[in-house]
């Protein structure tokens, strides 16, 4: 099974201040991966550059015929805005727009399927209702729906459970555990090691550089995490620019 994206020496930031430095691996295909590390680890800042919204500082990152239309990025809730005058439906119904456009019309089939995908996440019935009338966990399930529909190789997910009940945190884990059965690739950034350990096959630790990657069991050991803690609180973000960035 080969990799779907490659990072060759890939160091990541802002001004030349590396985030993530140096890193070097793949996301082989039809992989569920959990990225995982201290807070300011980079985590986010991989994803991103994962799903080619943020350019590397050096290095490269290789997608095998991978483009953005295979993509599917999910950020954290703290970044997208629930005010816009929305229905539940028409949320679920942009994960079309890969297929129509923004011209396009999305016809009956087309909203028969968002109703299905809201039936897969456990919203029935919620398509009329407003975007801003739900709760955190109701709204991740939607995104998760537009996902769906999105019908992506990839998956990037960005804490996906942060701050939701654990009936709603199992019934998404049952849906990354199905897209992994159908051979898409998924990269999640997570905070809960149990929950890791229990779902997730692999594991990249990450402290702005590269702890330990490969099958969980050998990376989410107590000598490996207790590096990731010595790096995290040797951490300078006074230190001089990355020379090998330059």
């Amino acid at each position: 099974m080969g990799d779907l994206i490659r990072l060759s020496d890939v160091t990541l930031g802002y001004d030349r201040h590396p985030a993530v430095h140096h890193i070097s691996g793949g996301f082989a295909a039809g992989s569920l991966t959990a990225v995982v590390g201290p807070n300011g680890a980079g985590k986010s800042t991989l994803l991103k550059a994962l799903a080619g919204l943020k350019t590397p500082l050096s290095g490269r990152i290789d997608r095998a015929g991978v483009d953005r239309r295979d993509l599917a990025y999910l950020p954290q809730q703290a970044e997208i805005d629930r005010s816009f005058p929305i229905s539940v439906g028409d949320c679920v119904a942009m994960g079309h727009w890969h297929r129509v456009g923004p011209f396009g019309r999305i016809g009956k089939a087309m909203r028969d399927e968002a109703e299905r995908a809201l039936d897969a996440v456990g919203l029935g019935g919620f398509g009329r209702r407003p975007v801003g009338s739900l709760s955190a966990g109701q709204f991740q399930r939607v995104l998760f729906a537009r996902m769906l529909l999105q019908d992506a190789r990839v998956i990037l997910l960005d804490e996906p459970f942060a701050a939701l009940d654990a009936r709603t945190t199992a019934d998404l884990l049952d849906v990354v555990a199905r897209w992994h059965g159908e051979r898409r690739t998924v990269v999640a950034v997570l905070h809960d090691l149990d929950q890791v350990r229990a779902h997730f096959p692999h594991t990249l630790l990450l402290a702005r550089d590269p702890v330990a990657w490969g099958p969980t069991a050998d990376v989410l050991t107590d000598a490996h995490l207790a590096r990731a803690r010595a790096m995290a609180e040797a951490w300078d973000d006074r230190a001089a620019a990355c020379a090998r960035a330059a």
